[in-house]
């Protein structure tokens, strides 16, 4: 009696097998349409760190091979520790093929934002940053804008923004990101998002977040392009702010086991993404194999 229950149960795990080896492939057998790509750039190209960073293996040369096919390519980061100009340097010192005019990054996207609404901010945020709010009216703060500060999230510093915030009739906080962590060379580092919850709680104010995952920042890269959600595939190494974004606004979304990947993304309770690989050089591979380059 005991061998059709063997036998049973060797057969639904075939079938849970296959099933899921068709839930893991689904992304490149249905790619053909795709028009444009998304690359995040921490933990997909390089993981930063002393000295500049150190580029993931194989990525210089998957950039190059996604250019050379013809597909639209842009760079959406929610790095704000530098302008994109020192950014696009540090990349070219690396081996990568990055134009400025590629990089969607977050504060642009702010500067605009307090322009069209006549906003004056109290910056926290690094000093490499500080360049690109050149010209922005900071007297009278009328509200806070934080980025990835790193150091300069000290306590005085942050008691400072909640003092603006907690005087204000009408608290706006702006956030340039919302990322819990992120990788770098010696292990992971806290991101801007910790230091926003704190001030969210302490003002009793929701942040408005510029950059990932904010469904507009994604849609300004793919308006860019002249692509539509659906034609477009977002690579990137966090399962909220990459995929969950990426997948807000109707794309797809693809995670690298890089960068600040960990096991427990691949089961995360609300988003999941389309698919799962290594490394980008693999996702480049794949993706222009099932395209039939």
């Amino acid at each position: 009696m005991i061998w059709p229950f063997v036998r049973g149960l060797l057969s639904f795990y075939v079938t849970m097998s296959c099933a899921s080896n068709r839930r893991v492939t689904s992304w490149y057998d249905s790619c053909s349409d795709i028009q444009g790509v998304l690359l995040d750039i921490s933990g997909v190209l390089y993981d930063s760190g002393a000295g500049g960073g150190v580029a993931i293996p194989g990525s210089v040369e998957a950039v190059k091979k996604l250019k050379q096919s013809g597909l639209s390519v842009r760079f959406c980061t929610n790095e704000t520790q530098c302008t994109r100009d020192h950014l696009v340097t540090k990349l070219s010192g690396l081996g990568f093929q990055v134009k400025r005019d590629e990089v969607f990054a977050p504060a642009p996207a702010a500067c605009i934002v307090l322009k069209d609404r006549n906003l004056r901010p109290h910056l926290l945020i690094h000093p490499g940053c500080r360049p690109e709010f050149e010209g922005v009216d900071c007297t009278n703060p009328n509200c806070v804008l934080i980025g990835d500060a790193t150091d300069e999230f000290s306590y005085k510093n942050l008691n400072e923004a909640f003092r603006v915030l907690v005087g204000l009739q009408d608290p706006i906080l702006i956030s340039m990101g919302k990322g819990r962590y992120y990788k770098e060379t010696d292990g992971l580092t806290l991101d801007v998002g910790v230091f926003m919850k704190a001030l969210e709680y302490a003002c009793d104010v929701e942040a408005e977040v510029v950059g990932k995952p904010a469904k507009a920042f994604f849609l300004a890269a793919l308006q860019d392009m002249g692509v539509q959600p659906q034609h477009a595939l977002m690579v990137g190494d966090d399962v909220v702010n990459d995929i969950g974004g990426a997948q807000s606004v109707g794309m797809r979304g693809l995670q690298v086991r890089t960068g600040k990947y960990r096991l427990e993304d691949e089961h995360h309770p609300t988003v999941h993404p389309d698919g799962f690989v290594d490394n980008l050089k693999q996702a480049v591979d794949l993706l222009l194999q099932h395209r039939g380059q």
